[in-house]
């Protein structure tokens, strides 16, 4: 943990709070790097990032909840077959999955081929915001799903049983039992993909074909092409900060979820 954790962000908050060209035993402290920041061009694009984080979010809940039920719902020897199939690409590196959607989305790729097959005109896909919001969809939503199933499957039959004997139909069911009783489920499903998403920078530099600058992307773009190492330290500890941040929020609306739904049971007994 010191090693590989503590060390580096040590040396980030080092960078952060100097200016460039220090020696071993002099550094020269500074706060610039945190007021360069809040440049409008830089806030543009940390806003771009949380709104596109946000958008993947909800689209991961809209699309992985009625998976996660669907699973939870099925037979044991199913559960464990759609599981694996929806882990299996989680097995295979980011980056090879996401050329594997540049050959699938590009002008001559196989969605347009199947286009064409079908008689219909052939599509801009590549390096767009829809490509690089099915790049973020396809890679995060297996942690969605995941997050979600564990807590339906673990769900009491029981408490269904007994909504029904009270007469609720399936939709009240769902939404006076299964659905409060999912929360905490959803909300680490939100943590595993809001937080890793509003830093990603491998989809966007590939399926956005280096047009679409996310935050972290412009991290990578100080370390790697400018050599501004200071300043991309100071973004890189910005966004611990708002990660942390994010991070106490939702467990905070874990906590409240429990204890709502913790409060819901008794009053339905």
């Amino acid at each position: 943990m010191s090693l590989f954790i503590v060390v580096p962000m040590l040396l980030i908050v080092l960078y952060a709070f100097t200016t460039s060209g220090n020696e071993l035993i002099s550094f020269r402290f500074t706060l610039d790097n945190f007021f360069r920041f809040f440049d409008p061009v830089f806030i543009k694009v940390l806003l771009k990032s949380l709104e596109v984080a946000l958008i993947t979010t909800i689209l991961c809940i809209i699309i992985g909840y009625p998976i996660a039920y669907i699973i939870a719902n099925a037979s044991e020897k199913s559960q464990t077959l759609l599981i694996l199939l929806i882990t299996l690409p989680m097995w295979i590196n980011m980056l090879v999955r996401t050329y594997a959607w540049i050959s699938i989305l590009s002008d001559g790729g196989l969605l347009n081929s199947l286009l064409e097959f079908i008689g219909l005109p052939p599509m801009k896909l590549m390096y767009t915001d829809f490509a690089v919001m099915l790049g973020m969809v396809y890679n995060f939503l297996p942690f969605m799903i995941i997050s979600i199933y564990t807590v339906l499957a673990k769900l009491d039959k029981a408490l269904i049983h007994a909504s029904h004997d009270l007469g609720a139909n399936p939709l009240q069911t769902f939404l006076r039992v299964v659905l409060p009783l999912s929360l905490p489920g959803v909300i680490s499903g939100i943590t595993l993909v809001f937080l890793p998403a509003v830093s990603t920078f491998v989809i966007p530099k590939f399926l956005g074909g280096g047009q679409y600058m996310l935050i972290g992307n412009l991290i990578e773009n100080q370390f790697i092409t400018v050599g501004e190492w200071n300043f991309g330290s100071a973004i890189s500890l910005i966004m611990a900060f708002i990660i942390m941040a994010s991070m106490m929020m939702t467990r905070k609306m874990d906590r409240d979820a429990s204890e709502n739904t913790g409060n819901e049971g008794g009053k339905l007994w």
